[in-house]
């Protein structure tokens, strides 16, 4: 059975999309970014950051996974799908911003990024809701980070565990109880 604690309220998490989307917007301006989302967890973040932005964006998803139906990661990254072949064309010399719902081990964000460099963008920023720097297990850069979390299983707010608990619309720690 599982517990949930509150760990970052809807509140903490509102304030937070919108610095972050007020320092997007500055370093975006007059650009036109391409926004890429992982799916499928950061879509909560990346709809409610889009819409804060106020600014043209071109939008994609990609949708990668490492984990299984547990806790824990398989450590091999596989694409479920990708860029649309009409963008993969598109992104050389473009801006591209990556969205992330979280940063964990860093396999999947790795994969994702050195993909996407191979296309010779003209820039190639991540920005991630929630940063766990203590399971990182490869380094990757991170431009634009909501909250540095501390290392434990955390749902809601786009996060899951075998597809539940996404719709929580703050960031809860899943706690065991015997």
């Amino acid at each position: 059975m599982n517990k949930l604690k509150v760990l970052i309220t809807k509140e903490e998490i509102e304030r937070k999309v919108a610095e972050l989307a007020d320092e997007l917007r500055r370093d975006y301006q007059d650009k036109h970014p391409l926004v890429i989302g992982t799916l499928k967890g950061s879509f909560v973040f990346m709809s409610d950051l889009i819409r804060k932005l106020d600014i043209p964006v071109e939008i994609d998803f990609v949708r990668l996974s490492s984990y299984g139906a547990g806790k824990e990661t398989s450590g091999r990254v596989k694409q479920v799908h990708g860029v649309k072949a009409s963008i993969k064309g598109r992104i050389k010399g473009r801006h591209v911003l990556v969205i992330e719902d979280i940063v964990d081990s860093g396999l999947t964000t790795r994969f994702l990024l050195d993909r996407l460099g191979r296309r010779k963008p003209a820039s190639l920023k991540l920005c991630t809701m929630f940063d766990k720097p203590s399971r990182r297990v490869v380094e990757i850069p991170i431009d634009y980070v909501g909250f540095t979390i501390p290392d434990a299983f955390v749902v809601g707010y786009g996060l899951d565990l075998d597809e539940k608990f996404r719709y929580l619309p703050d960031l809860c720690v899943l706690e065991d109880q015997e």
